[in-house]
């Protein structure tokens, strides 16, 4: 397997990770469970152990895509900026995640506020989660773009001009 096949592995989790963990947590809110937000900070915790193994294999993914018909490096870097940010909030929802693991072990009074701190960060990072997968899809997928009909209409004049 290469570096375009890891990322493909691994990079869908942090995105699903983080929706789940989010659903988890506002469930232990609302049931006032702490079980059930310790299990979304583990959530969050692997989600971002996966943004690290998926911007590890970004680069070499770029490498093997950036120069196939219809990508253009302006696609790639949209995605990269994107899944840069998404890193960085998914590494701080991380450490958050930890701390208020640790303080819910603890009963530490503190621990309701990295509850809602976490809450506010999820929902960030959803956002940027959904960003940077509907860009990462459309490296691939011209389908998906928001110029779909100019790409498609191309593809298809250009296949016609093939065949001529």
């Amino acid at each position: 397997m290469n570096d375009a096949h890891w990322h493909l592995v691994v990079n869908h989790f942090p995105i699903i990770g983080t929706i789940f963990g989010l659903g988890i947590l506002i469930a232990g809110l609302v049931l006032k469970n702490k079980i059930t937000i310790n299990i979304a900070y583990i959530i969050f915790i692997v989600a971002a152990l996966f943004a690290f193994a998926s911007m590890s294999t970004g680069e070499g993914a770029e490498e093997m895509v950036e120069d196939l018909p219809n990508i253009g490096k302006q696609i790639i870097h949209n995605h990269e900026e994107m899944a840069e940010k998404l890193a960085l909030i998914l590494y701080a929802l991380g450490a958050i995640s930890i701390v208020g693991l640790v303080l819910n072990i603890k009963n530490h009074s503190k621990a309701n506020l990295i509850t809602y701190l976490a809450l506010v960060v999820g929902i960030a990072a959803t956002y940027l989660g959904k960003e940077a997968g509907t860009t990462g899809g459309e490296v691939r997928h011209t389908e998906i773009r928001a110029n779909a009909t100019n790409v498609i209409g191309n593809e298809a004049n250009e296949k016609t001009e093939d065949e001529d």
